[in-house]
């Protein structure tokens, strides 16, 4: 469960979050508005990478302000733009690299490492170089780096923006799959469909909330 309790986020002069009162509970959650609405910040709040000027937000029981390290450990952020987490050469070094606080044995490190690249399609490409993959390689890559660390949630932002329609289908069909908690922030509004529920943000608050159809209804009406 992630709860936010009358959250606000201020930068600035700005209220980026306002008055944001919510219980996330459903598996498939979506995240949609208008550039600047507060959608990701929304998204970096679950695992601490915001924290909320007042008000709170509580993942897995867990308050951000005081477990930060420990509800980042168990919530698996993916950026817009894979190459900000590709950090290794290779591809196979940098699922690796996830692990390296574990201190897990090499062997079982590295059955680890083997197990979610076949799972995604990228152990054929476990030696190659990592930043020389295609876009959606690289969004997979950034998933495996995630997964392989056995995340309880999963927070996307924006996952299909810098990739074309057969890898965003690609991305589509996993997010179907995965068994974790996913909340995803988007303007892919196909992506949505068969979500179990998608919020509105706009201008920080939570305008609607409810089914893909209900809320992207309003949405679009938001829009013109």
């Amino acid at each position: 469960m992630i709860e936010f309790a009358d959250v606000r986020v201020r930068l600035g002069e700005r209220d980026v979050l306002r008055g944001v009162t919510a219980s996330l509970g459903e598996r498939r959650i979506g995240v949609v508005g208008a550039n600047g609405s507060g959608k990701s910040t929304l998204a970096r709040l679950i695992n601490g990478l915001a924290l909320p000027t007042s008000g709170a937000v509580t993942v897995l029981g867990l308050d951000t302000r005081r477990h930060a390290a420990r509800i980042r450990r168990a919530v698996g952020f993916l950026f817009t733009d894979p190459d900000a987490q590709i950090v290794m050469p290779t591809v196979a070094e940098d699922v690796a690299f996830s692990l390296r606080r574990h201190r897990l044995p090499r062997e079982e490190a590295d059955r680890r490492v083997a197990e979610v690249l076949a799972r995604y399609g990228l152990a054929g490409h476990a030696d190659h170089p990592a930043h020389h993959l295609s876009g959606g390689q690289k969004q997979l890559l950034a998933l495996c780096s995630v997964m392989v660390l056995e995340p309880e949630v999963i927070v996307m932002d924006e996952p299909t923006t810098l990739l074309d329609l057969r890898h965003s289908r690609q991305v589509a069909e996993l997010l179907r799959e995965l068994p974790q908690q996913v909340v995803v922030v988007t303007h892919d509004l196909p992506l949505l469909a068969g979500f179990d529920r998608v919020l509105v943000l706009d201008e920080g608050r939570v305008v609607a909330d409810g089914t893909p159809e209900e809320a992207i209804g309003h949405y679009r009406k938001l829009m013109t």
